[in-house]
C-alpha cells in the first residue's frame, strides 16, 4: 500500500512509502538535506514499522523538537494504522 505523509517543522516536506504487511519500503522524502535523505531510505528498505519509529523517535535537528528521522517515525506508525484499517 503505497502512504503518503505531509511532515511539520523539518526542510523536507513530505515523506512516501510502501508499507506491506507491516513491512517498509520505497521510502522517498521530498524536500529536506540530500545526503542524509539518500541514506536513511537505504538504512530503512525492509524493516518492520515498529522496529524503525524505536529507532528513530525523538531525535532533534539543531532547536527544531523534531527531525526527518523523528517524522519518519511517525510517519511510519501512520501507514501501519493505515493498512490495519484498511484490512
Amino acid at each position: 500500500m503505497h502512504f503518503a505523509y505531509k511532515t511539520e517543522n523539518t526542510c523536507s516536506t513530505l515523506i512516501e512509502m510502501e508499507i506491506n504487511g507491516g513491512i517498509i519500503s520505497n521510502v522517498r522524502f521530498t524536500g529536506g538535506c540530500n545526503g542524509n535523505l539518500k541514506a536513511i531510505p537505504v538504512l530503512v528498505n525492509g524493516m518492520r514499522a515498529e522496529d524503525i519509529a524505536k529507532k528513530l523517535s525523538g531525535i532533534t535537528c539543531g532547536r527544531r523538537p523534531t527531525s526527518c528521522g523523528d517524522q519518519l517515525a511517525k510517519a511510519v506508525l501512520a501507514a501501519k494504522s493505515a493498512e490495519e484499517n484498511r484490512a
